[in-house]
């Protein structure tokens, strides 16, 4: 029973959703159960936040106990998640309103470190563009000098000079590079992306996919 009730709501939830996707939302009894079933995934899905704040405080507590590598690191994300989660009150200091904790750890914490990791990130993509643009065959040198072309065009010093080129280079790169190559290029990948995710609630409708409870 602990396998086949979980199975069996998967294959009655997805049959549901599934039926609704291609009917009126506003057709009886199948509208109001797929409306239901939306309002569940909300509520399932504020516990499964919960459930993550208390595992990882869980989580990181054990790690102070026992006092492992990088444990003082734990210490500050037990402070900070404590911090930023303060409720909402008639002091100024809590909520989120301007002048308060959340909003002083929020700009002067929470900002800087994200704009340091997206700052980060820069140089990881330049590593992987070097690596992955190597002329070794016509495809990657096409793919080289398509991407010297974009990302000279996207800052405002290349901009400049190729406005002074003969031609409008701006407009060849948007209309037969962004919106002709790349466009097609991604309409390729969102289209192989959703025919794996309709696989997989394939999968999991018919209870071959079973990892969700834990298996394999």
């Amino acid at each position: 029973m602990r396998t086949t009730a979980p199975v069996i709501a998967a294959f009655v939830t997805g049959l549901a959703m599934t039926v609704a996707f291609f009917l009126n939302e506003k057709t009886p009894f199948v509208g109001e159960i797929s409306n239901q079933l939306l309002d569940w995934l909300i509520i399932i899905g504020g516990f499964t936040l919960l459930l993550g704040v208390v595992s990882i405080l869980r989580v990181s507590w054990q790690s102070v106990e026992r006092r492992k590598e990088g444990w003082i690191y734990k210490v500050a994300l037990i402070v900070s998640l404590l911090a930023m989660a303060i409720p909402i009150s008639r002091s100024p200091l809590f909520g989120r309103f301007e002048g308060s904790i959340y909003d002083w750890l929020f700009m002067n914490l929470q900002a800087p470190m994200m704009a340091t990791m997206f700052a980060t990130l820069a140089f990881y993509i330049a590593s992987a563009a070097y690596r992955a643009f190597r002329a070794r065959t016509p495809e990657a040198t096409l793919l080289l000098l398509t991407a010297i072309l974009v990302m000279f065009w996207r800052v405002p010093i290349g901009e400049a000079i190729l406005n002074q080129l003969p031609g409008d280079f701006p407009y060849f790169i948007n209309k037969f590079v962004m919106n002709g190559a790349n466009t097609a290029v991604q309409r390729g990948i969102i289209i192989g992306a959703a025919l794996g995710a309709a696989a997989m609630s394939l999968r999991i409708i018919l209870g071959i996919e079973r990892t969700y409870m834990g298996k394999g």
